[in-house]
């Protein structure tokens, strides 16, 4: 990740960061939370005007009272959602079927989680089309290609964990 680049970040990233996703190795947590304090002094964090990402973070850390690396990024964030140097904030529109009228409109992605379709909203509704970092959320995978087609990219921070978590699920 280059220094002042764009991205939308998935709330596992926090999670795994504040290590509240059980099973995930050590070097995953490392790897969330060196990407989290590099974006804190070097990247551009993208999220909606609703509110829709800060409120599903806002959902699931404790930016007020907790001490972790994600509940501190998010307080940031907050704190900074106003400056344009360390956030950029785009219009995403919601739409009746698809969630968001920036989701594509793609049969094959019709079966994509809705709760993360603001962050696929967002990386489309902004002009250099930024990557979405992704922690462990294995799913992802599985639309990480048909999203490419959309000039999407998902980046995952945690490629060998995503790995096994997928291998686990095939073996049931």
């Amino acid at each position: 990740m280059k220094a002042g680049s764009e991205v939308v970040v998935d709330t596992n990233v926090l999670l795994v960061a504040n290590d509240q996703h059980s099973d995930v190795s050590p070097e995953c947590v490392i790897a969330c939370v060196e990407v989290l304090q590099h974006l804190r002094s070097k990247g551009c964090i993208v999220i909606d005007d609703g509110y829709e990402i800060l409120s599903e973070y806002s959902q699931k850390t404790k930016p007020n009272t907790g001490n972790h690396v994600g509940d501190a990024f998010l307080k940031w964030l907050l704190q900074n959602s106003g400056n344009s140097r360390y956030v950029a904030q785009v219009q995403i529109n919601k739409h009746a079927e698809r969630g968001f009228a920036e989701f594509p409109d793609d049969t094959e992605l019709h079966e994509f989680d809705h709760a993360d379709r603001k962050f696929v909203a967002a990386a489309v509704a902004h002009p250099n089309r930024p990557p979405i970092l992704q922690g462990t959320d294995s799913k992802w995978t599985e639309w990480s290609e048909r999203l490419s087609a959309h000039e999407i990219k998902v980046e995952f921070l945690c490629p060998t964990d995503v790995e096994r978590f997928i291998k686990r699920k095939q073996s049931r």
